[in-house]
């Protein structure tokens, strides 16, 4: 990883430090903390996502492991932040914590992401439930939004919990004037029992007419969606702000290619990408970071 300057062993244990004896420094940084307003018109948004360890999901392409260290995913959520055009980061409450205590959130979107509960690979894995944030805690941390993934299962009972669960956050968040961001996929389980996105045009089209429809009202809903096949036509399925996923591909190059030609519809509002630009193929997080950001600055142009 390049550009590494921002690392300091001294940082982290000061972390365990405040943790151990002064836990209300937690509540203290957010209070403090320096906020910036939502993306005005025409411009585009890059998000940094870094929720995926609370749901057991560590594997970036061939390596299982490769997001196990907090000390070297902090230094890598740090220099992202750091880019320029880097708008925010989506993170679970422990991630965002460390973060806030560092001091890498000022002048950023915060998002806090609220069911991590369909842990990857488990028989339970569509039962996304609800164990993060909830919208109290993201209004009295300040925080901007909440994220929530809504997995759609024809075939798994669970689906219909998950759903009222996204329904009931939706209208909180909104009550609270907070964004809510949903994540819908169409999801079945292969012969093998894998639970498995269902990426085909028509699959998202359908998740997004139930997602956002989710809640007493869609006033504060934007969409997080990947980009597929025929975006046109996906984004013709709803009026509502979309953001682009980034996943975690096996051709960066062509992600990147998929993602500059959805950035140029009218809806998209930028992107929200993890594990793509944090541990990217040759480990150059920077360079990485500022490719996706000259992305989103061209789309604005």
């Amino acid at each position: 990883m390049s550009d590494t300057t921002l690392s300091s062993s001294a940082d982290y244990e000061r972390l365990t430090r405040i943790r151990a004896t002064q836990p209300e420094e937690i509540a203290a940084s957010a209070a403090r903390r320096q906020r910036r307003g939502l993306p005005a018109e025409g411009e585009r948004l890059l998000i940094i996502a870094a929720d995926h360890a609370a749901r057991g999901a560590l594997g970036v392409r061939g390596r299982p492991l490769a997001m196990a260290s907090r000390v070297d995913l902090l230094d890598r959520l740090r220099l992202a932040l750091s880019r320029p055009g880097v708008g925010g980061i989506l993170a679970s409450p422990d991630v965002l914590e460390d973060l806030l205590l560092l001091g890498a959130l000022e002048g950023k979107l915060a998002f806090g992401s609220m069911n991590r509960g369909g842990l990857q690979g488990s028989v339970f894995e569509v039962d996304d439930r609800f164990t993060g944030f909830d919208a109290a805690s993201i209004d009295a941390m300040r925080l901007d939004g909440g994220k929530m993934l809504c997995r759609i299962d024809p075939s798994d009972h669970a689906t219909v919990t998950t759903l009222e669960s996204c329904a009931r956050a939706v209208t909180e968040l909104a009550r609270r004037r907070l964004l809510a961001m949903v994540e819908p996929f169409w999801s079945l389980r292969s012969e093998s029992g894998a639970l498995r996105n269902d990426l085909s045009p028509d699959a998202v089209i359908r998740a997004i007419s139930v997602a956002q429809a989710l809640g007493v009202t869609s006033a504060y809903t934007w969409l997080k969606i990947p980009a597929v096949a025929e975006m046109e036509r996906v984004m013709a399925a709803t009026t509502l702000p979309a953001l682009l996923l980034g996943g975690d591909p096996p051709d960066i190059d062509a992600a990147y290619a998929d993602w500059h030609r959805a950035l140029s519809l009218p809806g998209v509002r930028g992107l929200v990408v993890g594990r793509a630009l944090l541990y990217p193929p040759d480990d150059d997080v920077a360079t990485a970071v500022d490719g996706a950001a000259a992305l989103v600055r061209e789309a604005r142009a």
